[in-house]
């Protein structure tokens, strides 16, 4: 594939990564980010406790070796230092507000995940780093993308509108996000009802960290994790560092639109009171509350992501079609059949795109 420049819309992990392997061929990239930092739907939050940093995600988590294959030979080329998930202990099932129980599950019942003792951003700092220097560019929003004898790609940056012309464009948005774009020539029904329609892993939900002085639920001999048919969470974990402070992440059963209804302050209060109905009267002092909602999201939820998902998508590939065919490639883990939704989903992905139109194989 004769490629001279490079255009990358998005730097979460599947644009971070995309340049990443195609600057290790010699290719020239630029990654052009709306946001005004790096990871997409990847956010982790440094807490600092008694002169510690403590890294906590508020996006994506885990990953696991045991079926991720880019992901576990990628952290291991980063160097990032791992963790297990903890899962000694018992669970606890809250059926109804009051009626809570304790449960322990069978050994093996369970595929052990990993999660990064620096968070998920690490990944993608890490791979930002390896990019060469000015490959990024921050805060400059694409609105609109023609394609004739090159790629031109119109741009916002700070109020001001500007025009760039690329050999090739890769856009790693989220579908329902690439279908906001101009494109020129216009994409025909099918393929915009294909991005329209196609779920954003995640976009409608909201994530929160509930950090404590220890992870005392662990000397009551509870592993931290929980499940709920009637709390604000639906679904709780262990979070803790190795060290220091206690930490659970939950995920809501909470609607996007019962949290706005709710709004932040009673939603995080809400979820101290579970807490304290699942784990006893020392949850309820925590030291911290972390509050990430992504449906508040512009550059990753849509209206139609509010829209609680009824069952897992059916991720697959987009393909456009005519000249934009051949100058522009969608990517990213909505388009993955195999492992959509997950980090996995994203570099499988890109590796599928090198193997396909490069004939290289898979790292």
């Amino acid at each position: 594939m004769n490629m001279l420049r490079i255009a990358v819309v998005g730097a979460g992990l599947t644009g971070l990564y995309t340049a990443w392997r195609l600057q290790e061929r010699g290719y020239e990239v630029t990654i052009f980010e709306a946001r005004d930092r790096i990871g997409g739907r990847v956010l982790t939050k440094t807490l600092t406790l008694k002169d510690q940093s403590y890294a906590f995600d508020l996006g994506p988590t885990w990953y696991w070796p045991e079926t991720e294959r880019l992901m576990t030979t990628l952290i291991e080329r980063l160097q990032l230092p791992v963790l297990v998930q903890a899962t000694e202990g018992t669970m606890m099932l809250e059926r109804s507000p009051g009626q809570v129980e304790q449960h322990r599950l069978p050994d093996g019942q369970t595929v052990l995940s990993h999660r990064l003792l620096k968070g998920m951003g690490s990944v993608t700092e890490a791979l930002a780093e390896r990019l060469n220097p000015g490959t990024i560019q921050l805060a400059h929003r694409v609105t609109a993308i023609e394609a004739t004898e090159q790629v031109e790609l119109t741009m916002e940056q700070m109020g001001s509108r500007f025009r760039q012309t690329f050999d090739h464009v890769i856009v790693t948005l989220p579908p329902r996000i690439s279908s906001h774009i101009n494109w020129h020539p216009a994409l025909p029904e099918s393929v915009h009802r294909q991005l329209s329609t196609t779920p954003t892993w995640m976009a409608g939900q909201a994530k929160v960290v509930v950090v404590y002085d220890t992870p005392f639920w662990r000397q009551a001999g509870r592993s931290g994790f929980a499940i709920s048919w009637s709390g604000v969470l639906q679904e709780i974990h262990d979070a803790s560092p190795p060290t220091g402070p206690g930490a659970v992440f939950g995920f809501f059963r909470l609607t996007a639109t019962e949290r706005a209804t709710l709004g932040e302050t009673a939603v995080k209060r809400q979820v101290v009171e579970q807490l304290t109905r699942l784990f006893g009267e020392e949850a309820g002092h925590p030291i911290a509350v972390l509050y990430q909602d992504w449906a508040n999201e512009p550059e990753t939820a849509t209206k139609a992501d509010a829209e609680p998902l009824t069952e897992f998508p059916a991720y697959r590939p987009i393909r456009l079609e005519g000249v934009l065919q051949d100058k522009v490639t969608l990517l990213g883990t909505e388009s993955d059949p195999a492992f959509g939704g997950h980090l996995e989903g994203a570099l499988q992905s890109v590796e599928r795109w090198l193997t396909a139109y490069m004939g290289e194989d898979e790292s």
